[in-house]
């Protein structure tokens, strides 16, 4: 536990240099470019907060993009001032070009946190019911089909005893004819009587 204090405690404090060294720079080039006063320390104050915000906008996970963008505007920003300061600029004779880039800044800082702080928030996440309602409903149960009702057997057919001895006498003669045992179909034609009637005496042969 104490060893993660001391590590926190040594971030916290390398974080409050840079700061306050960054800080120091930036009030040192607004103050070279004309901005004394309040003025001079409110442009490390936006440039700041403009990281800030475009950090929290990373942190979030929508619009990484524009977080992105800004994030390295306001990044240039603080070390441009961190190098100018450094002995490459000669903070007694300005440029005129950095001049209207200080001038400028606090337009670019409004526009950028605006639109870091107001922009529309990404599409919420979906919800399990969403894909319950995606899913294909259910069939629906039919309703019980009723047992198919047993078709009713034809009704016997009566065979007069005469006409099953005229039969056999057919039989007989085509077996002596032909050599075979007559069949419905012929016993029906030799008859003259219907199908039925005549499956019914051939079960009598």
């Amino acid at each position: 536990m104490r060893t993660q204090l001391a590590r926190i405690d040594a971030v916290l404090v390398q974080a409050l240099i840079a700061a306050a060294l960054s800080f120091a720079h930036l009030h040192d080039v607004a103050s070279a470019a004309g901005q004394d006063g309040w003025k001079a320390w409110a442009y490390p104050v936006s440039v700041d907060l403009l990281l800030v915000a475009a950090w929290r906008r990373l942190r979030t996970g929508d619009a990484k993009a524009a977080g992105w963008c800004w994030f390295v505007i306001a990044l240039t920003a603080s070390l441009g001032a961190n190098v100018a300061t450094a002995g490459l600029l000669d903070l007694d004779q300005v440029p005129a070009w950095l001049r209207i880039l200080v001038a400028g800044w606090p337009a670019v800082a409004f526009l950028g946190g605006t639109l870091l702080a107001h922009s529309a928030p990404g599409p919420a996440p979906q919800e399990d019911t969403e894909d319950q309602e995606g899913a294909p409903d259910p069939a629906p149960e039919l309703p019980a089909q009723p047992a198919p009702e047993p078709t009713p057997a034809p009704p016997a057919v009566t065979v007069p005893a005469a006409l099953v001895e005229h039969a056999r006498k057919v039989a007989a003669e085509h077996h002596t004819r032909t050599g075979t045992a007559i069949d419905t179909p012929t016993l029906r034609a030799r008859l003259g009587v219907p199908t039925p009637m005549a499956e019914a005496i051939a079960a009598h042969l």
